[in-house]
């Protein structure tokens, strides 16, 4: 069963999957331009992010009952195996049939998981760019998936900046492109 949404997904987490794949031994405690992590640290965070989908969506469970769960540290000693079992994870519990169609209970309320799943794209694109950044490597990031998190992220950037979870929208440069006006508008300089 073809859907966009899912490629998109797929698409979103295979890249991120290369770049925790091409970080060096001695890079887990380099800088992001996520100013409080490390490339550890925003691995972790993904993939903590990714650990909650099977729970909201494939077992109906509620924030509540995960409790803190995800919370800490989530790679262990295995930083690449402990993204690539919650990508697997995450991938299959959005994939299963009528996953899309349920609704997720999340922080702000009760969201369809089609929303709760574009989300995702967004948030593994994005971090793609701080992951690429902040280990060196290539920070193009493929046009199909950025112009689905622009698309993703315009009607509540604003809302973004305002709950203190992302950085101030910037201006871009005039010439900017579709990348560099989607990392201005979640506050990164491309």
């Amino acid at each position: 069963m073809d859907n966009p949404l899912l490629d998109r997904h797929g698409e979103a987490l295979d890249l991120f999957t290369d770049r925790v794949h091409a970080v060096g031994a001695d890079q887990w405690g380099a800088s992001t331009p996520c100013t409080e992590w490390s490339v550890r640290d925003l691995v972790n965070h993904l993939t903590s992010e990714q650990l909650w989908v099977p729970a909201l969506v494939r077992e109906g469970r509620t924030m509540a009952e995960v409790g803190d769960a995800f919370d800490g540290d989530v790679l262990g000693d295995d930083p690449v195996a402990a993204w690539d079992r919650a990508a697997a994870a995450a991938r299959a519990a959005f994939g299963e049939r009528g996953a899309l169609d349920r609704p997720v209970p999340l922080s702000y309320g009760a969201t369809a998981a089609a929303a709760y799943c574009s989300q995702m794209v967004l948030d593994a694109v994005v971090h793609t760019w701080d992951l690429s950044r902040g280990i060196g490597v290539n920070e193009r990031l493929p046009g199909p998936l950025v112009d689905f998190a622009l698309e993703e992220v315009e009607p509540y950037a604003v809302s973004l900046s305002q709950s203190g979870l992302f950085d101030t929208p910037l201006d871009p440069p005039p010439d900017a492109d579709t990348q560099a006006r989607l990392l201005a508008m979640l506050g990164r300089e491309a």
